[in-house]
């Protein structure tokens, strides 16, 4: 017999993920704010805490967050790996003043501000307001993140900020809870020299993940490449990203940071795009699930019995942590508006406050009762994001445009940044394509699925990728949406067409250029909807034709001509075909402008 009650959290939450993501993608209103409120609705300060009375509700309901723990933690790994594929430490290393610098002011002074709040008014001890502050000064990385990449705001210089105060938050975790577990230290027996001893070890598994992975990864990702098997490919991916994962828990780090750092280093390689499409439909369920979780520390009753202070608590958060970051963000590089910006989305609580607070609890370092308030803000803030960061961009479009730093700070944090060319193929047409296109400065992003050629073209510095450039997920993580056009090089006839079918699904008013096998081929691609599609056999007439009329003394400048006119002709007979309703019809058309031209 099956165990049915096994399944019903994965049952849940995939029913949510397919009835909120495309109900509010219709209304445009953010997904994230969808799940959060599935985990009010179905948690247990929701319809789950009617279960005991109404035994039916636990079919469909979750009754304990803990269930769920474990997949919403691997939600933010899976974040976090995504967002180090979008960096690389050249770039992290660009962005060293904002991570190191106002990261650090951020997390302390809105630590040192939220303490003294505690203290002096609210008649907290000293401890307790000093773990409220460290667990209230962090921000929610998952959140946040996916938010501005739903936005589009990642790369802006809001964006640029709050991802550098967030990484550094993210490396101040472990610290923030050695500090709070040393506020016990009857209970956990830890010094000055066993917390020294625990950040060495952190930092010498950073670094044996760092060497360690610039060693295996290439190596690894080379042969599940050359099965050309998606399942091959897409095991390695999840192989490296829960053994990083692993590692770094086993170093009393958190799990996403071990991510991160794997995601840093599939940056800077070949494998990148393919990595990054491969994981997305985890990422986007698992980061549901998080979501979930959150929604269930929400305590409707709790908050209908102190609605003022709880009032007073969120707004006074938001304030002061968004004030912080407003007043630091200039210093740093970030204009004024993006630092205010920047401020408000980060200005709610984050998922590590339920660490700390729980640890706190747990040591007795901080009364139930203060936690439990602590936590229910957190989670109502954390609500809140969404809308704060549609505000921010309701701002930003309403702004006058940014500055030619802002623009560039901007494009130096993603690569596809800039309106590029996306060469599908880099075989002996792809390569005259990027020549032609790196002569003329314009950029452009290729991809192949011969991992060998690929590994050829990185050592000579071209810009290529391992990928499948017919899956719309691959396209998405190259960019699409901001290339300036698609040139597909690739030989054979189906191989062009689901690459045309993918992008034109994606992007349909993109201009697309396609090589195609002879005329006929040619019609079909244009009925696909290419912008121009080159046969073969045309141009290897025309350059036949040219090279006799040099042979026969035609001038020059009449032989450019003639060809000119030639293809511009063949080219409007293709697509006069291509407007016929049927394959018969179009070959007629092709046949009846061949037997014109013979006359």
């Amino acid at each position: 017999m099956v165990d049915m009650t096994a399944f019903k959290e994965p049952v849940i939450i995939l029913t949510a993920a397919a009835i909120v993501v495309p109900l509010f993608h219709r209304f445009k209103i953010s997904p994230v704010l969808g799940f959060i409120l599935c985990g009010i609705l179905l948690g247990p300060s929701g319809l789950g805490g009617l279960a005991v009375q109404q035994p039916w509700l636990n079919s469909f309901t979750i009754q304990d967050r803990a269930s769920i723990a474990m997949m919403a933690e691997m939600g933010i790994v899976f974040l976090l790996f995504a967002i180090g594929l979008e960096l690389s430490f050249e770039r992290l290393n660009m962005m060293r003043k904002v991570v190191f610098g106002l990261g650090s002011l951020q997390l302390g002074l809105s630590a040192l501000a939220i303490f003294a709040v505690c203290y002096f008014f609210l008649d907290t001890t000293g401890t307790g307001a000093a773990v409220i502050g460290l667990a209230l000064s962090l921000s929610s990385t998952a959140v946040v993140l996916q938010t501005l990449a739903e936005q589009r705001r990642l790369t802006s210089p809001t964006g640029r900020g709050a991802f550098g105060v967030l990484l550094f938050q993210d490396l101040a975790v472990v610290p923030v809870l050695f500090a709070v577990s040393m506020l016990a230290p009857d209970r956990m027996g830890l010094g000055v020299g066993g917390l020294v001893q625990s950040l060495a070890l952190a930092v010498l598994a950073v670094g044996l993940t760092i060497v360690i992975g610039r060693i295996v990864l290439r190596p690894l990702f080379r042969q599940a490449a050359r099965t050309r098997s998606p399942e091959i490919f897409m095991a390695a991916c999840l192989l490296v990203l829960i053994a990083t994962a692993l590692g770094s828990a086993a170093a009393g780090l958190s799990m996403a940071l071990g991510a991160f750092l794997a995601g840093l280093l599939l940056a800077e390689t070949e494998y990148r795009r393919e990595v990054e499409a491969t994981i997305e439909p985890f990422k986007g369920l698992l980061l549901g699930v998080f979501l979930v979780s959150v929604g269930m520390s929400v305590d409707i009753a709790k908050v209908l019995e102190r609605p003022l202070e709880i009032a007073g608590a969120i707004i006074g958060l938001i304030a002061l942590k968004a004030a912080v970051v407003a007043a630091l963000g200039p210093s740093f590089g970030i204009k004024r508006p993006a630092a205010i910006k920047a401020g408000l989305i980060l200005g709610p609580g984050g998922e590590f406050a339920f660490v700390v607070l729980g640890l706190a609890t747990s040591l007795s370092v901080l009364p139930a009762e203060q936690a439990d308030f602590a936590l229910l803000v957190t989670a109502i803030t954390m609500c809140l994001i969404p809308l704060l960061g549609r505000y921010g961009k309701q701002k930003t479009n309403a702004a006058q445009p940014t500055d030619a730093e802002e623009r560039d700070l901007a494009q130096q944090a993603s690569q596809t940044e800039s309106p590029h060319v996306i060469v599908a193929g880099y075989g002996r047409v792809g390569v005259v394509v990027v020549e032609l296109l790196a002569e003329q400065k314009i950029p452009y992003l290729a991809v192949d699925s011969d991992i060998d050629r690929v590994r050829r073209a990185r050592k000579s510095g071209k810009n290529v990728y391992f990928g499948d450039a017919s899956r719309g997920e691959f396209l998405r993580a190259c960019g699409i949406e901001r290339a300036r056009a698609l040139v597909v090089t690739m030989d054979g006839g189906p191989a062009v067409d689901q690459v045309v079918t993918a992008a034109h699904l994606e992007q349909p008013n993109l201009p697309i250029v396609a090589r195609s096998r002879d005329a006929a081929h040619a019609v079909h691609l244009y009925s696909l909807g290419v912008r121009e599609a080159v046969p073969e056999t045309l141009e290897a007439s025309l350059q036949v034709g040219e090279a006799i009329l040099v042979e026969s003394g035609v001038a020059m400048g009449n032989i450019l001509v003639a060809i000119h006119e030639k293809r511009a002709s063949m080219r409007a007979s293709l697509l006069e075909a291509s407007t016929s309703a049927t394959p018969s019809e179009r070959m007629r058309v092709l046949r009846d402008q061949h037997q014109k031209e013979g006359t």
